[in-house]
């Protein structure tokens, strides 16, 4: 059984609505995952937005009730972290370096462009080396930066829409966008 954790901010809109969502769309499927979310800035505890609880309710999904700050212990247990949008990838793999190898936005885990995938790869390995250079007080190359610049504008957006504080329509584009991700997900697990 393979475990996937998603990650997003505050745990209370797009994590719980992925989580929920996979676990009864991998239920029909016949797919045996678990699933898990955490927040990077998220305090335990709180209720996840009544609007995404809402979402949730209207297909008849049952989410988490509550959020859950990402910790070393939720990293440990993992197979594959998702994240919600780059910046959250980021966060994860510089407090939790050993999660670089699992840890994926949702939305890049399953492209399937081959050119894409290759300037993931690259930039990946580029983010890693200027992050080493940055903590061992190294230079950063004008060319490094300017690779990174030109794969970034290459790549499409792997973000998932953040609908906090928003309209109810807003948590639905939300959720339709993290639907279509995931059926490409279970595709790939199956």
């Amino acid at each position: 059984m393979k475990h996937i954790l998603f990650v997003c901010t505050g745990n209370t809109c797009r994590s719980p609505m992925a989580e929920g969502l996979l676990r009864k769309l991998a239920s029909e499927r016949g797919i045996q995952v678990d699933v898990r979310s955490a927040g990077v800035a998220a305090t335990t505890g709180m209720p996840i937005s009544r609007h995404a609880e809402a979402v949730l309710r209207d297909h008849n999904v049952e989410g988490p009730p509550h959020s859950t700050l990402l910790s070393s212990n939720l990293v440990s247990w993992a197979d594959l972290i998702l994240t919600l949008t780059r910046s959250h990838k980021q966060h994860v793999m510089q407090v939790f370096p050993d999660s670089i190898h699992k840890t994926y936005t949702l939305k890049e885990y399953v492209e399937n462009d081959e050119q894409v995938l290759n300037d993931l790869q690259e930039l990946d390995s580029l983010f890693a080396t200027l992050e080493m250079k940055r903590a061992l007080g190294q230079e950063i190359l004008a060319s490094e930066r300017e690779r990174a610049i030109e794969i970034r504008q290459r790549i499409p957006s792997f973000d998932i829409s953040d609908p906090f504080g928003g309209s109810r329509d807003d948590y639905n584009i939300a959720a339709a966008e993290i639907r279509t991700a995931l059926d490409r997900l279970l595709d790939k697990l199956d």
